[in-house]
């Protein structure tokens, strides 16, 4: 049993001023370059038995340890959840020859070594940062903005030790991974205690059978309006066929709408006064906002690999490295038919990755962001720098130029991104080997959004029913069988007419292994985006107009996306199908995030009826317990 180690680069605050290189990223983050650190790692480390019998002291602090001290052999179950070799999805998709091989090694008696272990030890901070050029207050992870990046490969356990040196309560959640059986660890209030100020927890996660690119982001308050976000990206095995090349650089960019006028406690103020939130004054591209300041140097017939996340608050954002062509090739952890793109609309929450070949002329390019369905254009550059280019970039040469139909333009662009039937995923089956198609819908779910006031005061909902936190998260409370604080129903299937909008702690109920259809309304006049926690979903349809039981006839029952945000235009509706294969409390949420914020979100809780570690694991021991579930006893199990 072997674990990755991964060090954590401690830096000061950013200068304006900042440069890739392409060289140095084909060099550290090759596939064949995390098998040796796997090695190198290996031949240093210890395995997790090893690493739960060592000494407090000798391991990331955190409040329960403290009160372990006393323990010699503390069991794995006690310290962190147990985590499965197998899944649910192997007896829906059927029995592949990874499965196979491990139940006859299993029968024939070989040891098998456990999934990788990597850890990290983050410190959050509040700290200068300049994505204009000047110094503002945000929220640093490790003194970086953003913060640091987390590299893994599939079913790798990721430890990260979070001590929170802020003045108020702090989580983060992992966006688009899946947390298999194990949503306590989901980092929302729904399901996890905040951490204290002053006080630390250590998160244990699996990315069990993923692979792809995503992020994590500070999930309370407005902190995502300060930073506290970074890339995290899963991938393939060795083993694992990828459907093409090894690129020559692989590169995150971190893009959104950006205030700088606004501290992220004034924004939180705004909101809580019942105010809407003004413009943003910016965007920016991996933390900076000033056009040309950043450079990413390229080499002539290279191919990069482009990881694109919309980190931000609010706004669609549309990508383009002037005058190249970027092939799609991943979305959200699924890899899809490998279509070219001029530009691509990347929604709020939503991950893309793309391969650029550089077969331009040698010169500097520019890569823009600009916003897309907004009332103001505002737009950030970098450059795209050949390395042998003498021509530099100056903001006259930035440029935004849209179709004149964006929204037309949008949807054609949507409806184009498929999944590759063939590729490989995380296992070595094919990703069409799962007829989603096939299946019988159990039941269907129409989430509708409104907009309205309470009591004088701003308020989103969905069904109309806004979203009100309770004293204690939800899955505490259902663990631990506290009645009162949330109802399960209290949230319709299907939108009702009249009434207005009521406040409540919206949780639906639903059963471990149906298979259901969500069909989102949106009759506003803007562009909403929804994420589900501990799923992806297929993205079977998208029109203009109402939704009707006929909007299925133009359903996609093949090869639709597999991912886990999707956006919804503008009166208009989307259809997804989702396989509730993961038992636990999953928060569903608007990622327009004043809009999460006053209540345009639910719990959905998968429930199954066999109490099993099959299905789910127990509470961690060193879950933070707070409000009505402060005083309850963790379970004790001996492997």
């Amino acid at each position: 049993m072997y674990f990755f180690a991964l060090l954590i680069e401690y830096r000061g605050p950013p200068t304006p001023s900042i440069h890739w290189s392409a060289q140095r990223r084909t060099a550290d983050y090759s596939r064949a370059s995390e098998q040796q650190e796997a090695d190198s790692a290996a031949s240093k480390g210890c395995g997790i038995f090893e690493f739960l019998k060592k000494k407090p002291e000798d391991v990331p602090s955190s409040d329960v340890t403290k009160e372990n001290k006393g323990e010699e052999k503390p069991s794995l179950a006690e310290r962190i959840p147990l985590f499965d070799s197998s899944s649910s999805s192997d007896e829906e998709s059927g029995e592949n020859g990874e499965v196979k091989e491990k139940k006859r090694k299993k029968a024939e008696g070989e040891v098998q070594a456990e999934d990788p272990y990597r850890f990290f030890d983050w410190r959050v901070t509040y700290g200068n940062i300049y994505p204009l050029g000047i110094p503002q207050r945000g929220i640093l992870i490790n003194g970086q903005f953003p913060g640091p990046e987390i590299y893994s490969v599939t079913n790798d356990n990721l430890i990260i030790n979070v001590h929170n040196d802020l003045d108020e309560p702090f989580l983060l959640s992992w966006n688009g991974v899946q947390l298999r059986k194990n949503s306590y660890q989901d980092g929302v209030y729904g399901t996890t205690c905040p951490i204290p100020p002053g006080k630390n927890y250590t998160y244990a996660i699996q990315v069990k059978d993923q692979i792809g690119s995503f992020f994590y982001f500070p999930s309370l308050a407005f902190h995502k309006a300060a930073g506290a976000f970074g890339g995290l990206r899963v991938l393939s095995r060795p083993r694992i066929p990828v459907p093409f090349p090894e690129p020559a650089g692989d590169f995150t960019f971190l893009i959104g709408d950006w205030y700088s006028q606004h501290d992220h406690k004034n924004l939180k103020a705004l909101l809580d006064r019942g105010h809407r939130l003004p413009f943003p004054d910016k965007v920016l591209i991996n933390g900076n906002g000033v056009n040309f300041s950043s450079s990413l140097t390229v080499h002539k017939g290279k191919t990069y690999r482009f990881r694109i996340s919309n980190v931000g608050l609010q706004h669609s954002l549309n990508f383009k490295i002037v005058d190249h062509q970027m092939k799609l090739v991943e979305v959200e952890g699924t890899h899809t038919i490998q279509s070219m793109y001029s530009s691509l609309d990347i929604h709020v929450g939503q991950s893309y990755s793309v391969l650029v070949t550089m077969d331009q002329p040698e010169k500097d390019y520019s890569i823009v962001v600009a916003t897309r369905f907004a009332a103001k254009k505002i737009l950030v550059g970098s450059t795209l720098h050949y390395s042998n280019s003498r021509q530099s970039l100056s903001s006259a040469s930035l440029s935004a130029r849209g179709p004149a139909d964006e929204l037309d333009w949008s949807i054609k662009q949507a409806r184009s991104i498929r999944t590759n039937l063939t590729a490989s995923g995380p296992r070595p089956n094919p990703q069409g080997s799962y007829h989603y198609g096939l299946i019988n819908i159990s039941r269907t779910l129409v989430l509708e959004s409104s907009a309205g006031l309470v009591k004088r005061k701003q308020r989103y909902a969905i069904n109309g029913v806004s979203f009100v936190h309770s004293d204690t998260p939800l899955k505490l409370a259902d663990y631990f069988n506290i009645r009162g604080v949330f109802k399960v129903g209290s949230i319709p299937d299907q939108p009702r007419r009249g009434g207005g909008i009521r406040l409540d702690t919206a949780v639906m109920g639903a059963n471990h292994r149906a298979f259901i259809e969500i069909v989102f309304q949106n009759r506003e006049k803007i562009v909403q985006s929804y994420h589900l926690d501990g799923y992806s979903f297929w993205v079977v349809g998208m029109d203009r107009g109402t939704w009707s039981h006929a909007s299925r006839r133009e359903y996609n029952l093949v090869d639709a996306v597999s991912r886990s945000t999707t956006q919804v235009y503008p009166e208009s509706w989307t259809a997804v199908y989702v396989a509730l294969d993961n038992v636990g409390m999953w928060n569903l949420r608007s990622e327009f995030w004043a809009r999460q914020y006053l209540g345009q979100q639910l719990y959905l809780r998968v429930y199954s009826s066999v109490h099993s570690l099959r299905d789910e694991y127990l509470v961690p021991k060193n879950a933070l317990l707070c409000g009505r579930a402060s005083n309850m006893q963790r379970p004790i199990i001996t492997p």
